[in-house]
This record gives C-alpha cells, structure tokens and sequence, in this order.
C-alpha cells in the first residue's frame, strides 16, 4: 500500500532484527512450527493509508487495556511487512481477508498461481488461513467490515438514468468511460468483469487512480461516467458522487481481518481484545472514521479513541 515514513528507516528497523524469526522457515512453511506464544510487548503494523492507521490505533488501544504493551510502525510495502510479521518484528496487522489471501498464494505459488481470494467470506478465509498458518501467522475472525473496491456515478446521473446497482447500468446500453488505475484494463474485477458480469458497455479507461481526488472531479464534471474507488471511500459526497451496489457480487471478500504473530500473539487474551471491535465495526463506520482524518484533519489516534469510547469498548 501507501508508505509515510522514509523506506531507508523501515527497512533498518526491520533488518536491524533478522536474527531474532520466530516464524518458520521457508523449507518448513508445510507444518507449523511455533506454538501459540503471548508477548507482553506486541507490535502493532499499519500499511500507512488513514484506513489503515485508524485500525493499527484501535488495535493498540484495544489491546492497552487488556494489559499489553504496544509499539506502532508504519511499514507501507507489503513486500517487507508481511516477512516482518512471519519473523516476529511485527506482531499483529490490520488485512484485508481475499487481498492478502491471493498476496500469499502468489507468494508461496508463484505470480502465475490461479487466485484464492473470492466473494464468499467463508471460501476465501478457509483459503487464507491454509497458507497463513504454515509461514506461522494466525488470522483472527472477520469483522463485519469490507472495504472492497466499488463504483461511484454522480448522483444526477444516477437519477436521470434510474440507476442502483451495476446491473441496472449493464441494462441500460449506456457507453461508460471509467475512471481507474491503468492496470483496471486486465484486472478480472474492474473492466473484464464489469463487462462479463454486468454487460457495462466500457468505452474506454482513464488512467486517473483508484479513487483519487483526479479521477472524481473527471466524474463530476461529467469527461468520465464512472470512477473506481473503495466502499469506505468517505469523500463520495463531496464531489456528488453515489455508489453502484455490485448487487451479483463481483467483487472479492475483502472484509477487515486481525493477522498475528502466532509465537507473539496468539492468546485469548488478544483474540478477545480484537473481537470485541469485530463486533460493532461497520463499513459504514469505517468511512466516516476515514472522513474525520482526510477531511476534517483530526488524528488517526483521536478518531479511534473517540470510536471505542463511543462504542463503550475502552475506559
């Protein structure tokens, strides 16, 4: 993902403790080598996009008041994280359940490896959890937060074209110009899909990124029809945009899942502390959280705390 802190830094904190892996080795990555383990220090990783911050701090707090001790850190690039967290240098992180699940598969099957991910919860944990374990790591339970990609119109054009949902877009005939990242082109759940699920007549890609500020004002102002963005996208009404439900369920299961550190962090003690946020943490929670830090500037650690306060999960 995004990284906020130099690369050279990160990459000294995570090499400066290389002799210290807990996880299994590679030629090991069949069995699972380390008992279940419960640090008194934990450290907490976050991907380094607000999202991302916002769970890393929940996470922290959360497992504050269960009697641990935390440490944050930034590490953006999931090439240096994820090995991280096999070692021991990061103890838990905040992902995203049919991403990380193809992320591993390619990993430990080659880029060439058909993906796992898929939109059944339930297909895709099973699949992450087979490759998670034997590199060592525990994923917790999903929560019932998603943030999967999806697609905004204005919503002007929504009304004039009776559009809900993709499927009523596909119905329509309407040409669709997308607003997206260049690689939408090939990517089975943008374009490809888009016009084999839904029958979406794309004319064309705007190579713009996914959900950038660009991409929206070229919907807005009406040069492109449809952008890419996320379902926690917390930005949407400022520029007059709507999200298309993907009502046949295009895209992946890509709800929040805690992963941890099986030698470090897999306890009950843990478990019970992040589940407690599992339960009461929505989408739709999720993006206005996000709003509070990207629109209204408020610290990532606040927003969190204020949330868990709220939500009668922290003292």
């Amino acid at each position: 993902m995004r990284l906020r802190t130099a690369a050279g830094a990160v990459l000294l904190t995570l090499t400066a403790c290389t002799a210290c892996t807990t996880g299994p080795s590679l030629e090991n990555r069949g069995a699972v080598t380390a008992p279940p383990g419960d640090s008194r220090h934990l450290t907490i990783g976050s991907a380094g996009f607000t999202e991302s911050d916002l769970l890393a701090q929940m996470y922290a707090q959360l497992l504050n008041q269960a009697g641990y001790k935390t440490s944050l850190i930034t590490v953006a690039n999931r090439e240096l994280y994820e090995p991280a967290l096999e070692s021991g240098q990061i103890d838990v992180v905040p992902e995203y359940a049919a991403t990380f699940a193809d992320w591993l598969n390619a990993k430990t099957n080659g880029p060439d490896a058909p993906p796992v991910g898929s939109p059944d919860l339930t297909t895709t944990m099973k699949a992450l959890r087979g490759l998670a374990t034997p590199r060592g790591l525990t994923v917790l339970d999903p929560g019932r937060a998603v943030d999967q990609n999806a697609f905004a119109v204005t919503a002007a054009y929504a009304r004039q074209h009776h559009l809900k949902t993709l499927s009523d877009l596909g119905a329509s005939g309407l040409k669709v110009r997308l607003a997206a990242g260049d690689e939408c082109v090939q990517r089975p759940y943008c374009e490809p899909g888009l016009k084999k699920v839904y029958g979406i007549d794309i004319t064309g890609i705007d190579p713009k990124g996914v959900g950038t500020t660009q991409a929206k004002r070229a919907v807005q102002s009406g040069q492109d029809q449809m952008v890419l963005t996320t379902t926690s996208d917390a930005t949407l009404d400022q520029f007059g945009l709507v999200l298309l439900a993907d009502d046949r369920h295009l895209q992946n299961a890509d709800y929040v899942v805690p992963v941890v550190n099986r030698a470090r962090g897999d306890s009950e003690r843990v478990t019970k502390a992040l589940g407690k946020l599992n339960e009461v943490l929505t989408t739709a929670d999720l993006a206005a959280m996000n709003q509070q830090v990207d629109s209204w500037r408020r610290l990532a650690q606040d927003v969190a705390r204020t949330y868990l306060r709220n939500k009668d999960l922290l003292k």
